[in-house]
């Protein structure tokens, strides 16, 4: 079965997409931690991010450094922070969270609810520094 990923990837459900290359995609969290907090996925269906091949593994951390470079450029923060979990949605992935405090990071805190106009807005904002 198709993971919710896998379906963004097709098309078949709509993402706030930052960029993206032939192998992989990079998109808003709706439900993000901290504003602009991004994720990073391959466009293969792979469950497990360290059942990827090395060189798609290096790829898509390779990918997710580009994109890290925007959002901070975007977001004012002391560090991007990254977090490899899997558990929520079967599909690699990688958050990359933009941090003041180690707090940030946290994913047993409560969740963001940022309207469309405001994931918009950090779109245009970290979409200007790629």
């Amino acid at each position: 079965m198709a993971s919710i990923f896998s379906k963004i990837v097709a098309g078949e459900i709509p993402c706030y997409k930052v960029c993206e290359d032939e192998h992989h995609l990079a998109f808003l969290d709706i439900m993000p931690l901290v504003h602009g907090h991004v994720l990073v996925i391959p466009k293969q269906e792979v469950d497990y991010i360290f059942d990827l091949e090395p060189e798609a593994l290096g790829a898509l951390w390779q990918f997710a450094q580009r994109v890290s470079h925007a959002v901070r450029k975007a977001v004012p923060c002391k560090r991007i922070g990254t977090a490899v979990i899997g558990l929520e949605v079967p599909h690699a992935h990688i958050h990359l969270v933009p941090m003041q405090t180690v707090g940030d990071i946290n994913f047993t805190k409560e969740k963001l609810h940022p309207s469309s106009e405001e994931l918009m807005s950090m779109l245009a904002l970290i979409q200007s520094h790629l």
